[in-house]
């Protein structure tokens, strides 16, 4: 992932800032407690397309 893109790249839920889990390949919103999936090497921004966080995840 990109860190400029990374920069400017936002939870499109809360707006708030996201990380990147290399190992996962998803951008993890711990505001909204979702992670949005990055597929050969696009973020799939789509509230529908990410994954709920489990409690452990965003603590």
């Amino acid at each position: 992932m990109d860190s400029k893109l990374l920069e400017l790249l936002v939870c499109p839920v809360t707006k708030g800032p996201l990380t990147y889990d290399k190992e996962r390949q998803e951008l993890i919103s711990k505001s909204a407690r979702l992670a949005y999936p990055v597929r050969d090497g696009i973020p799939i921004m789509l509230e529908e397309e990410a994954r709920k966080l489990s409690p452990s995840e965003y603590e």
